[in-house]
């Protein structure tokens, strides 16, 4: 054999080594690009209504209807290079809070701004950080959070969890059949006239605990491993019941009307008495026009309805859904007198 110098031996090392990099960066920033021109598409349906093609301040035909604070300008490098990556995923993908509540607003973690929806519900994970993306590129930026990286971090999370959770049910299992396996024994002891009168107690064993509570982790790292690549499913929403006393519902009336304005934004997007939003339809007659079950369900999830629709689902609670429903059927203004121009 023909003995290799140790220069050249450390030099193919290398040259394997930055082929290799050469390679990840390829593969990385084929991805990047692909992520990019996703979230584009995406950001084209679901935002550049209220943010523009490009990102600029007033360009979205919803801009100059909205309520102050107007969107950021996600084309300015000098303030969006001010956020990370992170924070603004944290701002696409969050729970709608009251805004009116000066605990929300005093909390730096969170973008207390409701009339930007959530798409926590709406899109995946990996499509939400793939306009993150893209809104990198409208102020000159890239991506640079792991996005693989936290996948993989899901998933390894999720395959612990699942391997705690089988021997945990393993364990519960097994201590019900041999809880029921001792009842059993103990009936056969019984004579015919003290079974008329037995009553068998539920089974209950120690290992139940500990089961529903790794089931209920396992629930959730199933949730978030399939909650990144797909997008939540569009459950069936069943018709609601909405029978309420008039006392109580000029409560819910009330609590549905600061839903509309500070936890869900709705301003932002339908318009009242000619001020709000244009992406929706108006919604002075929705007491006239739309059905209360149809509207509550469409509140609570309306991909499931309209699979291509702007209107993310919010997340809103059963509850928070009827209010909203109830508030809604209380805006029944007359017949817009305007004549209507004849046809040239």
């Amino acid at each position: 054999m023909k003995r290799v110098a140790t220069g050249n031996m450390a030099r193919m090392l290398l040259n394997g080594v930055l082929i290799g990099l050469a390679a990840s960066l390829f593969l990385y920033g084929c991805a990047g690009d692909e992520k990019s021109a996703k979230g584009k598409k995406l950001y084209h349906h679901y935002c550049s209504h209220c943010h523009g093609d490009s990102g600029q301040q007033g360009e979205g035909f919803n801009w100059d209807r909205m309520p102050d604070p107007r969107p950021k300008n996600l084309a300015s490098n000098a303030e969006m290079s001010t956020f990370s990556d992170k924070e603004i995923f944290d701002t696409i993908y969050r729970d709608m809070r009251d805004t009116s509540d000066p605990n929300v607003l005093d909390d730096d973690s969170y973008f207390a701004v409701s009339t930007m929806p959530t798409f926590k519900y709406t899109l995946s994970e990996e499509e939400i950080w793939s306009i993150v993306a893209h809104v990198r590129t409208l102020h000159g930026m890239s991506l640079t959070y792991d996005w693989m990286g936290r996948k993989k971090e899901l998933e390894e999370a999720f395959q612990v969890i699942q391997q705690e959770m089988e021997s945990t049910k393993s364990a519960y299992e097994t201590a019900i059949e041999k809880a029921e396996a001792a009842q059993s024994a103990y009936e056969d002891t019984l004579t015919d006239a003290q079974l008329e009168t037995y009553e068998p107690k539920d089974i209950t064993v120690p290992e139940e605990a500990p089961f529903l509570s790794i089931n209920a982790k396992f629930e959730e790292a199933k949730a978030s491993v399939e909650n990144f690549s797909k997008r939540p499913k569009k459950t069936r929403i069943e018709r609601p019941d909405l029978t309420i006393s008039d006392a109580e519902l000029a409560v819910q009336v009330e609590k549905g009307k600061s839903l509309y304005r500070n936890t869900y934004g709705c301003n932002g997007c339908h318009s009242l008495n000619d001020e709000g939003g244009l992406v929706g339809p108006e919604l002075d007659r929705a007491g006239f026009r739309l059905n209360p079950t149809w509207v509550y369900q469409w509140i609570r999830n309306p991909q499931a309805m309209k699979k291509h629709t702007r209107m993310p689902n919010l997340g809103a609670s059963d509850a928070d859904a009827k209010a909203l429903t109830y508030y809604l059927g209380t805006l029944r203004a007359p017949i817009s007198q305007v004549p209507v121009p004849e046809a040239e």
